[in-house]
C-alpha cells in the first residue's frame, strides 16, 4: 500500500505556497538530461528499506527543495550574462519604501537605460470579492434539517455543492461544514468563519483573485437550486450577497495614471512590483537600481543564503535516524572548506558551524577594478561547485537518507528502471518495501 498522503501533505503545507520562478521552466533537452540521469542512478541502485519512514520523507523533501532553490540561484547568476564577471554584476532593483511598494529585478541585463528609475504613487490596492453571510447563533439550529444544494459560479465554470443538515447539528456546525466544503474544492475561493464575539458566527467567502476586467461584474456568484428549501436556507445563511466588490489597483507611474487587476505586476519586463499599501499623497516611492558594489554583494548574498539553508537542513538532520549520518553535511562543508582561505580574503567568512557570512566592507574592496578578476574567478568556482552538488542532490535525495540495503543488483546485467524514481526520489514511499 503506497503511503504518500503524509508526504504530499507535508510538501503542500511547507512548500506549496512558494511561487515558481522562471528557472523552474526547462527545455525538452534539459528534461531529457534529467531523465537520463535518473535512469542511470536507478539502474544501479540497490533494493533497500527505510527504517524511519516518516522523518525520512520530510528530510528527503527538505533537501530536494533546498537543492532546487540553490539551482535556481545558480541559474540566475549564470544565464545570459556570459563571463563570470558579468554573472555577478546582475542588476538589483531597490525601492525607497519597500513597506509600500516592493520590487524585484526580472530583466536579462539587456534593457534600455530609460528603465533605470521611476516614481510610483499608490492610490489603492487591488482587492478581492467578499461575500459575508448573516451572523447566526452558534449553539442553536435555525435551519430546517434536510438535504440542500447551491451553485457557485465563476467566469470559467459552474460548480454544484450538496450538503445535509441534521437535527442534532448547530448553526456553527453547518457553517463549519460549508466552509470545509468550499475550501476542499480548491476553486480559488477561501471560506472563513467570522465571530462577532457575542456567540454568533457568519460564513465569509473571499476570492483569491483580485480586480475585475472590463466585461466582468463579479468574480463569483452563489445561487440556491430551485427547491424552496434551498432558497430558504440560502436566505438564512446570506452568503449569496456581495458585501465587498472586487477592485483593480490604481497607481501612477511618473504621474501617469495606471491600473492593474492584481497587486503584483511587471514594468517593461524589468521590474516586478508588489503593491503593499497606499502611499501618502505628497510622497512617491522611487524604484531604481542599487549601486554596482551593493548589487554584486546582494547577488552573492542570495547564493550564500541558499548554501546556508541547505547546510542548516543537513545539520538539523545529521544526528537523527532519518539521515545517513552527517554525510550531506560533510559534503557541503567540503565545498567551502577547500577554498576557505581564498573565500575569506574576498569577504566570505565561515563561522564554526560552516555557515558563511559576508563582510561587506572587505567584499567591496575585493570588487574594485584592480582586484575584481580574482574575486569573480573565486566566486564562479564556488557557485559552480554548489550548483553541481545541488544537481546531484536533486537527482537522488534518497542517497542521503538512512536506509538498509536488502540486495544489490547484478553488475552489468541491470535493466533501466525509470519508474523507481517515483518510489524513491519522488517521495512515493511504500512502508512495506
Amino acid at each position: 500500500m503506497s503511503r504518500i498522503d503524509n508526504a504530499y501533505a507535508y510538501y503542500i503545507t511547507t512548500y506549496g505556497k512558494k511561487g515558481a520562478s522562471r528557472y523552474d521552466s526547462h527545455k525538452k533537452s534539459d528534461l531529457r538530461k534529467i531523465y537520463n540521469q535518473i535512469v542511470k542512478v536507478n539502474k544501479d541502485s540497490p533494493l533497500y528499506k527505510i527504517p524511519n519512514l516518516t522523518d525520512a520523507k520530510k528530510y528527503a523533501i527538505d533537501i530536494k527543495e533546498s537543492a532546487r532553490l540553490v539551482q535556481n540561484v545558480v541559474a540566475s547568476l549564470s544565464d545570459q550574462y556570459g563571463s563570470f564577471e558579468n554573472s555577478f554584476k546582475k542588476r538589483v532593483a531597490t525601492s525607497s519604501d519597500p513597506d509600500k511598494v516592493d520590487v524585484c529585478y526580472i530583466g536579462d541585463g539587456n534593457e534600455e537605460n530609460h528603465t533605470d528609475s521611476f516614481d510610483i504613487e499608490v492610490k489603492h490596492l487591488a482587492s478581492p470579492q467578499v461575500n459575508t453571510g448573516n451572523y447566526l447563533k452558534d449553539n442553536i439550529l435555525t435551519m430546517r434539517p434536510g438535504s440542500y444544494s447551491f451553485d457557485l459560479n465563476t467566469p470559467g465554470a459552474a460548480y454544484e455543492f450538496q450538503y445535509t443538515i441534521s437535527s442534532d447539528e448547530s448553526n456553527l456546525d453547518v457553517i463549519t461544514k460549508l466552509a470545509k466544503l468550499v475550501n476542499n474544492s480548491n476553486l480559488g475561493i477561501r471560506a472563513d468563519i467570522l465571530s462577532d464575539g457575542k456567540g454568533s458566527s457568519a460564513l465569509s467567502l473571499t476570492s483569491l483573485q483580485t480586480g475585475l476586467s472590463e466585461n466582468e461584474t463579479e468574480l463569483f456568484s452563489i445561487a440556491p437550486d430551485a427547491a424552496s428549501g434551498s432558497i430558504e436556507i440560502m436566505d438564512t445563511l446570506g452568503i449569496s450577497r456581495i458585501t465587498e466588490k472586487a477592485h483593480n489597483s490604481a497607481f501612477t507611474l511618473n504621474g501617469i495614471p495606471h491600473s492593474s487587476l492584481t497587486n503584483t505586476f511587471s514594468i517593461n519586463q524589468v521590474f516586478e512590483l508588489t503593491l503593499k499599501a497606499p502611499t501618502n499623497s505628497s510622497e512617491a516611492v522611487n524604484i531604481g537600481f542599487k549601486a554596482n558594489a551593493d548589487a554584486i554583494a546582494d547577488n552573492v548574498q542570495t547564493l550564500i543564503d541558499s548554501y546556508n539553508s541547505i547546510l542548516s537542513i543537513a545539520s538539523k538532520y545529521a544526528d537523527t535516524g532519518a539521515s545517513a549520518g552527517s554525510r550531506l553535511q560533510a559534503e557541503l562543508l567540503s565545498i567551502a572548506g577547500a577554498d576557505s582561505k581564498s573565500l575569506q580574503e574576498i569577504g566570505l567568512v565561515r563561522d564554526n558551524n560552516g555557515t558563511i557570512t559576508i563582510d561587506r566592507d572587505l567584499f567591496r574592496k575585493s570588487v574594485t577594478p584592480e582586484n575584481d578578476k580574482a574575486t569573480f574567478e573565486m566566486l564562479s568556482k564556488f557557485r559552480d561547485a554548489i550548483g553541481k552538488k545541488a544537481e546531484s542532490i536533486s537527482i537522488n535525495p534518497m542517497n542521503y537518507v538512512n536506509k538498509i540495503v536488502i540486495a544489490y543488483k547484478n553488475p552489468g546485467h541491470n535493466f533501466a528502471t525509470p519508474y523507481i524514481t517515483s518510489i524513491y526520489s519522488g517521495m512515493m514511499l511504500d512502508q512495506y518495501v
